[in-house]
């Protein structure tokens, strides 16, 4: 995958934009440690551009599973469906948290596909998420 430099100007605006949170996931960068990401929503593989309309945080994980992809497979159709937009969808749209709050729950095709390309229930993530909501940090509030 080809990276792209992106000014600090931009950086502080696509940050600000997310809130400092993972678009996908939702992980706060305070809780997870570590810098997050910015994503190309449409890769630059693909003809994705560095600018700001295209651009989102994602945490490490996050970024890592989407790699290239733009599309996956709902598991409840079987039909191919564009995966989540952070920059122009809405979160709660297509995703909710199970009642526990350490699991996303897809509620659209969108946000089903999402969840199983994206890895968003990884074994690492529902744990450091049981974790969050036992000191009373997440699930986030949107």
């Amino acid at each position: 995958m080809t990276s792209a430099y992106v000014s600090a100007k931009l950086r502080r605006q696509v940050r600000e934009d997310a809130g400092t949170r993972c678009g996908y996931c939702r992980s706060s960068e305070a809780l997870t440690g570590a810098p997050l990401h910015i994503d190309h929503i449409l890769p630059i593989a693909l003809g994705g551009q560095t600018i700001r309309e295209n651009l989102w945080l994602a945490c490490y994980r996050c970024n890592e599973f989407k790699g290239d992809r733009t599309h996956a497979v709902d598991p409840e159709t079987n039909e191919t469906v564009a995966l989540f937009n952070p920059r122009t969808q809405g979160w709660r749209e297509h995703f909710d948290w199970s009642m526990d709050g350490t699991r996303i729950v897809g509620q659209t095709p969108c946000g089903r596909a999402t969840v199983v390309a994206l890895r968003l229930n990884n074994d690492y993530m529902v744990e450091a998420r049981r974790y969050w909501v036992e000191a009373g940090w997440h699930p986030p509030e949107e």
